[in-house]
């Protein structure tokens, strides 16, 4: 019986076996992780591999399916070469959105669920990809506890929910698994995410990314063909600050604007009605003003959003009618417009249920 170390030898053998047809395997292997079930082998940003690595992928399954530890297996590329922007149009997408923040803690996730919703009522076909590898939420916020499915031509199927498709790496480890990859292991994944998904006929994908300006927001906002990007903040001071960074990042690497969302931006009390500034009120808008981009819209501190983002059912859906969710289908109003004039007309489908 072999302990845990000995069988990250044994692994690591395998995977060096299977590669070794393919040339010196020290000078094209990156990385290998075996983390939740879920093994992800990264090769060096080689011609060669470009059109293999879904033989790669199928050998490399066949010759582990005696490790039950491992339950998926993703082959994938580093990006030390710059990719040409028409390699990254994502088939079955239409318009990527990114939904960004400079920091954390200011509801963007919960933004995104919320955006998505309102947009899917407003009759497009949505789809969500949680770029947050370190810190999923998209499971939670949606309620879904599945696994996805894997397509005849091996490509992952997204989860719908509410009507809208979801796709998080969330999806394949536990919720309390932590992910300790390298910068290189995570840009890798989220070209996979993207390009081995199976996003078919998507109008809209929002991409929950994380908070700050690293590598997933560069390797994202430079490799990917995206419309535009939207910034969450709350109304204070300190978050604005933040938030100011992540819009001059997408400005310097040539990602439109679409507007900042004021989130958490007044609460009413529910026994006077009185309204409570409790991260101050309009900073966002007056931001917006200053750095000459759309403001978006307001959305208040309310007890429903989180109760929705706790119980996996969005506001949206779970109580459409109060000025809670009226805020996010206003701003999913301006967003259909912003990309009605940027790219065209939206052809609009009919409306998806959400029930």
């Amino acid at each position: 019986m072999f302990n845990k170390k000995d069988r990250q030898i044994l692994l690591k053998e395998h995977v060096r076996k299977v590669l070794s047809p393919l040339g010196d395997v020290e000078t094209f292997l990156e990385g290998i992780s075996l983390h939740e079930g879920l093994l992800t082998i990264v090769l060096n940003a080689d011609s060669r591999f470009e059109t293999s690595l879904d033989k790669i992928q199928e050998d490399l399954r066949e010759n582990l399916k005696d490790f039950p530890d491992i339950k998926n297996i993703i082959v994938t590329m580093s990006q030390h070469k710059t990719m040409p922007a028409d390699s990254l149009a994502i088939e079955g997408i239409k318009s990527i959105i990114a939904i960004a923040s400079g920091k954390g803690g200011v509801g963007k996730s919960t933004t995104t669920v919320n955006l998505a919703a309102a947009l899917a009522q407003a009759g497009q076909r949505v789809g969500i990809l949680d770029a947050d590898l370190y810190g999923p939420s998209l499971p939670m916020l949606m309620g879904i506890t599945e696994k996805p499915s894997v397509s005849a031509d091996k490509k992952l199927i997204p989860i719908q929910k509410f009507g809208i498709h979801c796709f998080s790496i969330g999806f394949m480890i536990a919720p309390e698994a932590p992910l300790i990859w390298r910068g290189p292991m995570i840009q890798s994944t989220l070209r996979q995410m993207l390009k081995d998904v199976l996003w078919q006929d998507i109008d809209i994908l929002l991409i929950d990314m994380p908070p700050g300006t690293g590598d997933v927001q560069l390797t994202l906002a430079q490799q990917v063909r995206m419309s535009g990007a939207i910034i969450v903040s709350t109304p204070q001071d300190i978050a604005l600050i933040d938030a100011r960074k992540g819009l001059e990042m997408f400005r310097k690497v040539n990602v439109p604007v679409l507007g900042i969302i004021e989130n958490m931006s007044i609460f009413h009390c529910p026994h006077c009605g009185q309204p409570s500034e409790i991260f101050s009120h309009g900073g966002a808008k007056r931001e917006a003003e200053r750095l000459q981009v759309p403001f978006l819209g307001e959305v208040p501190l309310d007890l429903s959003i989180r109760a929705g983002s706790d119980g996996g059912i969005p506001v949206v859906i779970a109580n459409p009618q109060t000025p809670e969710a009226e805020s996010y289908k206003a701003i999913a109003k301006k967003i259909i417009t912003a990309l009605e004039q940027k790219e065209g007309a939206l052809k609009a489908p009919p409306i998806i249920s959400v029930v």
